[in-house]
């Protein structure tokens, strides 16, 4: 029996010493494994080091609020501005300002005096309006147009409002861009508003073609006057003097008021800028087809004379006179569709063919003025797509609108000319001042 407990004891003894052996195997092959893992743990060329670890406890006692104490004031007043955008409701939009007291927008609603907000909600007009944390409306300013503002305050005895002129400040911006695509890209990188580029393209419309003389590289600088409200721009006024350089040739223009309040531009020296004819009857568009004796017309599959140019643009597009003159046609001519003769005077007479209609109350004898809108471009008639056709005859010969030579109109008058020459000089100043300033960066 002792025997049998001796054997027992010595295999419990040895299969003991074999789990240690075991454990310890495991232990030593078990360091690289934790190295891989920490190694996946940290970024690459860490610095491995042995980092001290305690734990820290630290009691923190609450403060004890008193039963006196006043609660946080809800009544803080916050002014919000925002721009009305193309979908909004007066009801969207008093949400979107944190509008939410029943007798403001039961006000706004209903008060007649407060009507225009909910009648002249326009797009891009600015508004302003001063609530509490809570949505109680204290006071809103809403622009009705370009030079009103309607103030709706509350007041001890509730809600009122009043119409008020728009207190402005008149501001003389002065900008240049470069060509690298297009007269609105170029307008655009340099946050110029498109209606100076529209201004830009009128003004020097009888020396530069923009459907087709436009050049990478082309540069043109500009002052312009702008209305701002509390820093924020609320209307663009005229252009007061620019200056293109176009394929290396360089134009310039400053605006003249005269004394009966009347407004052109003419060049530096006075020599008028504006022709009695224009160089294109679309703002802007492409020339499709250009003046030839000899073309093939795309639906008559025959070689035949061109004898105008066609401008692509899209149908709709407005189509304005060239020139002053009397409506000698209006309505459908064979090849033509809905086309329109303008006589003018020296023997000259335009034509516009193609139209999708014509302006409303447009008829035979009637006077137009250079710029009118007279129709929309289409394509009725012999077209394959929507463009005008555009003529250009002198005494019933056909010239190219491209090339013909155009009169230009009277210079400054001699009564005038001490009082141009001092607003010329100084706005050539400013343009020459911006000109240099942008070289120098250049350089």
């Amino acid at each position: 029996m002792q025997h049998n407990k001796d054997g027992i004891l010595a295999q419990n003894t040895r299969a003991q010493e074999r789990k240690l052996r075991l454990r310890w195997l495991l232990g030593v092959t078990s360091i690289p494994l934790f190295g891989i893992v920490t190694a996946f743990g940290i970024a690459p060329q860490t610095s491995m080091q042995d980092v001290a670890i305690s734990t820290v406890i630290e009691e923190i006692a609450l403060p004890q609020v008193a039963a006196n104490t006043p609660q946080t004031n809800t009544t803080e007043a916050f002014w919000q501005t925002d721009k009305v955008r193309k979908d909004d409701t007066l009801s969207s939009l008093l949400t979107r300002l944190n509008i939410r007291n029943d007798e403001a927008i039961e006000f706004l609603r209903h008060a007649p005096e407060a009507s225009a907000l909910a009648s002249q909600l326009r797009p891009g007009r600015s508004i302003q309006a001063q609530t509490t944390e809570n949505g109680e409306l204290l006071a809103l300013q809403y622009q009705t147009d370009l030079n009103s503002v309607l103030s709706i305050q509350r007041t001890a005895s509730g809600y009122q409002a009043q119409d008020s002129q728009m207190a402005v400040e008149k501001r003389s911006m002065l900008k240049s861009a470069t060509i690298n695509s297009s007269l609105f890209a170029a307008t655009d990188e340099a946050n110029i508003p498109d209606s100076v580029a529209i201004q830009l393209a009128d003004i020097f419309s009888s020396d530069i073609d923009f459907h087709m003389d436009l050049r990478k590289g082309d540069r043109f600088t500009v002052i312009y006057e702008a209305s701002y409200n509390n820093g924020e721009l609320v209307k663009t006024g005229q252009v007061q003097a620019a200056e293109f350089v176009n394929n290396g040739k360089t134009y310039r223009a400053v605006l003249f008021r005269d004394a009966a309040g009347n407004t052109s531009y003419y060049t530096p020296e006075g020599k008028s800028l504006h022709k009695s004819f224009l160089r294109s009857p679309l703002e802007f568009s492409r020339i499709t087809s250009g003046f030839t004796l000899a073309r093939f017309h795309p639906i008559l599959q025959t070689w035949r004379a061109h004898k105008g140019v066609d401008y692509a643009a899209p149908t709709g597009t407005r189509i304005k006179a060239t020139a002053d003159g009397i409506v000698a046609f209006v309505g459908i001519g064979n090849g033509y569709g809905n086309v329109i003769m303008l006589e003018h005077q020296d023997g000259i007479s335009t034509v516009y063919g193609h139209m999708s209609a014509f302006a409303s109350g447009l008829r035979k004898g009637m006077k137009v003025t250079q710029g009118e809108v007279i129709g929309f471009v289409g394509m009725t008639g012999l077209a394959t797509g929507p463009h005008l056709h555009y003529e250009v005859r002198v005494h019933g010969e056909y010239r190219d609108p491209v090339k013909v030579a155009l009169p230009a109109a009277l210079p400054i008058p001699a009564a005038s000319r001490a009082e141009f020459d001092a607003s010329s000089t100084a706005l050539t100043a400013q343009l020459d001042l911006l000109r240099d300033s942008n070289l120098a960066s250049l350089d």
